[in-house]
Formats: structure tokens, sequence, C-alpha cells
């Protein structure tokens, strides 16, 4: 399954990034993450948190959806492979995989953010790749959903400022 989504808002990039750079802030705007715990610190110099198997940070990631008089919980350890923070552009990118520390086969859950300037304000464009079979059909009613829920939240809080850019996490 492959889900895109974009968000136009009035607010620049610098105060929308920071909300979807880390996973911990997510619970706030985006109703299927329960919780998304940041992993301590390996002992990086700069007090990043790195996971063993990516070098980037990691959180301990819950999703809860409810289809129906089903409740569904998901619990997935997610990686940032990848951020970039482009000042001089205002473009912005983070990119989380998942990476259980299990040794399992897992399937693949990865999620994209871009962040670009617009004239009075910035776009989101949110890319999801999940490679599973269990429950996919049912999986992109709820986030079609839920997506449709979250884009006013997400809007309202980038207008609001959020808080600066955090380069170097």
């Amino acid at each position: 399954m492959r889900l895109l989504a974009d968000l136009d808002v009035d607010a620049p990039a610098s105060s929308l990034f920071p909300w979807v750079e880390d996973l911990d802030r997510y619970p706030e705007w985006f109703g299927l993450v329960r919780s998304a715990v940041p992993e301590p610190t390996t002992g990086e110099s700069n007090g990043e948190r790195t996971g063993a198997s990516t070098g980037g940070p990691a959180w301990d990631v819950v999703l809860v959806g409810r289809l129906g008089p089903l409740r569904r919980l998901k619990r997935l350890r997610m990686a940032r492979v990848e951020h970039r923070v482009d000042v001089s552009s205002g473009r912005y990118r983070a990119r989380f995989v998942r990476a259980e520390l299990d040794g399992v086969d897992h399937a693949t859950w990865e999620l994209a953010a871009d962040v670009a300037p617009l004239p009075g304000g910035a776009r989101l464009t949110m890319a999801l790749h999940y490679s599973g079979r269990f429950w996919a059909p049912p999986l992109q009613r709820l986030l079609d959903h839920e997506i449709t829920l979250a884009k006013p939240r997400l809007a309202e809080l980038a207008q609001g400022g959020g808080d600066a850019v955090r380069t170097g996490r």
C-alpha cells in the first residue's frame, strides 16, 4: 500500500517542519499515533537519540485504530534515516523506516515528510509505504479518514508557530 497526502498551510516551512521531523510530536495531531516514545540516548556526544540498527534517532510507536467494533493496536520501532534542513531554500525532509531489533523479517513501514515553501506558506507532502497484507484494505480507509481529521489539527499547530526547527536531531 502506498499513500500520498498533501497539506498547504499559511505558515512558514520552519514552523511546519518541527511537527513532522520527530515522531514524538505526532500524537498531538495524528489520531492513529497513540504514542511515540523516543529511545534513550546511546551516548552520542551531541545527545542525539540513536537507533542501534540505523544510527539515527528511533521511537517506540504505538498505532491504534478502530474499524467498526474492532480495535487494532500495532507497535513499531521506527527510526529516522534521513533528516535534511536546507534553510537557504526553505526545504526540509525527514524519512522514517521500521527498524525492529528482533532479527525477524517484518513488513516494511516507511514514512517520508517533505516540507517546501509556498508564497505565503508551506506545503507538506507525506508518503507512506506499507508492504504488509494484513488489514491493508481497511488500513487504507482508516488512514484516509485519520488524515482528513489530522490536516486541520496540524495546520493549526503550525500556524501557532510550533517551536524552532530542531536541526541536528
